[in-house]
């Protein structure tokens, strides 16, 4: 039996646009996330990791459409790529909550603590809400960091240095859950 027909599921075929390499997302040299910035501190190194893992995020999405995108592709998880954007958006808030800011909840409420995945269903108004969120969160987090001078100011819960690294862990992680979940749509994987 084939792997992808377990379980009475169709099997998915595998594509990519990589033309030098079938199981890449991109050619290499094509790899938006690969810069020629040589990164020469800590902090260009942790805002480095931490742009690549947001644009990783985002073209794990690249062409799909609002139901692709919410689409919860390993039952009984509420995960989906759309869920996904809407708690990296919450995420953002919750990195500068950590480090002092008074940043409230977007999608998460007492009534319903797992809101952002929830509330990812497949309408393209609510796709396109998450991805402005995320990214106004994503600039609001970047101007946050870029007025600290050191990073081992501690203004919360704990050195701005250390929220920061759990904040490219949490991106990471779900980086790989995102591969998965993209997987599982149409069969495209990535490096």
């Amino acid at each position: 039996m084939d792997s992808g027909e377990r379980n009475n599921e169709a099997a998915v075929t595998r594509w990519a646009p990589s033309t030098i390499y079938p199981d890449m997302w991109v050619d290499p040299d094509d790899d938006p996330r690969e810069t020629e910035v040589e990164t020469v501190d800590e902090r260009g190194t942790l805002l480095e990791s931490l742009r690549h893992f947001r644009l990783t995020i985002e073209m794990k999405c690249v062409g799909l459409d609002a139901e692709q995108m919410a689409r919860r592709s390993v039952p009984p998880s509420t995960m989906s790529l759309l869920g996904l954007v809407r708690h990296m958006a919450e995420d953002e808030r919750h990195f500068r909550r950590m480090a002092g800011e008074d940043s409230p909840r977007i999608y998460r409420t007492a009534e319903d603590r797992d809101g952002d995945w929830n509330g990812a269903i497949a309408d393209p108004a609510v796709v396109e809400d998450a991805w402005r969120q995320w990214r106004e969160e994503s600039e609001v987090t970047d101007r946050f960091i870029a007025g600290f001078a050191d990073l081992g100011m501690r203004t919360g819960e704990a050195p701005l240095r250390e929220i920061l690294v759990a904040q490219i862990a949490e991106y990471a992680r779900h980086c790989g859950h995102a591969d998965l979940l993209r997987e599982r749509i149409d069969g495209r994987v990535g490096q």
